[in-house]
């Protein structure tokens, strides 16, 4: 099954990982405490603005995950004290799907107390508040469902790699999150396949 980007979030862990048909040549980096797809340098020259963006941002004591440019201003509402739902909402909303040949749909979370999954479809908009395991995708499983599949338990390194070699076609890579207290410290790792 092909989920495209999808998106794991739990209380106090989330997972982000790019699967892509279209696009594979694409690694996430670590810059100033933000992770980032970005193409790798085997990549083709294209101007697809969907290509590289801010996939994992802290925004106050919270931790942003999501598939695209809307990661940055949910960041920022966070900074400035929105609460996280309308935080999720407003850009969400505000941005809306993407506007490319698939009309892509935007996926977003945010670990927090309590923490939150959203997604922007052509057909919708979904926030949902949660207190298990979520994942949301932006094809096929487009509506928040609670997972199993995956332990956010184990370290984060781990979760990153587990979430990279979930069975769904298409790994790109993965990162994974955790938000390790209530002052928002938190710790990030990468896995690019390697």
């Amino acid at each position: 099954m092909y989920l495209g980007r999808f998106i794991i979030i739990g209380e106090t862990t989330a997972v982000y990982r790019v699967s892509s048909r279209s696009y594979p040549n694409r690694q996430i980096i670590s810059r100033d405490d933000t992770l980032t797809v970005v193409p790798t340098s085997e990549a083709a020259q294209t101007d697809n603005p969907y290509i590289s963006y801010n996939c994992i941002r802290q925004g106050g004591e919270e931790v942003v995950v999501g598939n695209g440019s809307h990661v940055d201003p949910i960041a920022e509402k966070l900074d400035r004290g929105y609460p996280a739902r309308d935080a999720l909402a407003e850009v969400l909303v505000a941005l809306d799907y993407e506007k490319d040949d698939y009309n892509t749909p935007r996926i977003a979370g945010i670990v927090g107390s309590p923490s939150y999954v959203g997604i922007i479809r052509q057909d919708a908009v979904i926030i949902k508040s949660i207190s298990e395991p979520t994942l949301v995708s932006t094809y096929e499983n487009d509506a928040p469902t609670t997972t199993t599949q995956l332990s956010l338990e184990d370290d984060v390194r781990e979760i990153a790699q587990r979430a990279y070699e979930l069975a769904y076609e298409h790994p790109v890579c993965a990162a994974a999150v955790t938000r390790q207290d209530d002052a928002g410290s938190i710790k990030t790792e990468i896995y690019n396949g390697d």
